[in-house]
């Protein structure tokens, strides 16, 4: 048991993840609801019932990059659990496998008709574990590589939504494919901010986009998904009348990054390119939590 706890420590842990799914997936729930004109949140057990299908999702997505990396992790990172040995592929895959079981098991309680949705998100993700068979082309094309993978985030979230609209017996409500547009620059956000790195900190083998870009063009592609998430968040605002609280939370976020990449174009320290990472993880909980 010992040994999950140190492999959830370093490659999903729990307690920081669950904070950010938590919003991610009431913020979901929520904001569908706000859109059918209701005043209330889902009952509590479809709102348990969607955290925890989200939280299970992003640990898959954690176990199939394990997969997907496992010869990059054996020959440039050894002291990743796998290739150290704390854990096998074998193992992950039983608890991936778990998971599915039990979100099976979740939708199945909660309303039979969201396994059809659900059994769509799995798809994708299966597309995603085999790089859709073209995984030499894409790694050539790192932003149509990002562009794919990130649309898993639309399609987990378009899950949790479907708690609120089609337990209640509708299809999607109108305004819903902005809150989508959200969650997908959100992820790209979060993507790009992890991976910016100070030149120090650079590891052979490892692509991270301050390595393929620089640090200029990797804090531009940041701030310009900053950029558009704040624009899709504007949108899904109007739809529930949060524009004016919205528009101003956005705006503070905003000036921030500026500042941050500024400082770490400046001078990428280790610190400075830290402090990106943060701010993505702040910026996506502040955008969940400002419209729902």
């Amino acid at each position: 048991m010992n040994r999950w706890w140190v492999y959830q420590r370093e490659r999903f842990p729990i307690f920081a993840h669950g904070m950010l799914i938590a919003a991610f997936s009431v913020s979901a729930m929520g904001f569908s609801s706000l859109l059918r004109k209701q005043t209330h949140l889902p009952p509590i057990a479809a709102l348990a019932a969607g955290f925890a299908s989200s939280l299970l999702f992003f640990l898959q997505l954690r176990i199939t990059d394990e997969f997907k990396d496992q010869e990059d992790d054996a020959r440039y990172r050894p002291y990743r659990p796998v290739p150290r040995g704390l854990v096998t592929l074998r193992e992950l895959g039983v608890v991936g496998l778990g998971a599915a079981v039990i979100q099976l098991a979740l939708a199945l309680l909660v309303y039979p008709r969201l396994v059809i949705v659900l059994v769509g998100v799995w798809a994708y993700l299966a597309l995603m574990t085999r790089e859709f068979f073209v995984s030499r082309w894409l790694k050539r094309h790192p932003v149509v590589y990002m562009a794919t993978h990130m649309l898993i985030m639309p399609c987990i979230d378009f899950y949790v939504t479907a708690f609120d609209w089609l337990v209640a017996g509708g299809g999607p409500p109108r305004g819903l494919a902005w809150f989508l547009s959200v969650s997908f620059f959100n992820g790209t956000v979060v993507e790009i901010g992890r991976k910016i790195r100070s030149p120090h900190d650079e590891e052979h083998g490892v692509e991270t986009y301050s390595f393929l870009w620089g640090t200029r063009g990797a804090s531009l592609a940041w701030l310009t998904a900053i950029a558009l998430t704040a624009i899709s968040s504007l949108f899904a605002a109007t739809h529930i009348d949060f524009l004016t609280t919205d528009a101003i939370v956005l705006a503070t976020l905003v000036l921030i990054a500026v500042v941050l990449a500024a400082r770490y174009m400046q001078e990428p320290t280790t610190a400075r390119a830290k402090a990106i990472e943060q701010m993505s993880g702040a910026w996506t909980l502040c955008m969940y939590l400002s419209l729902g």
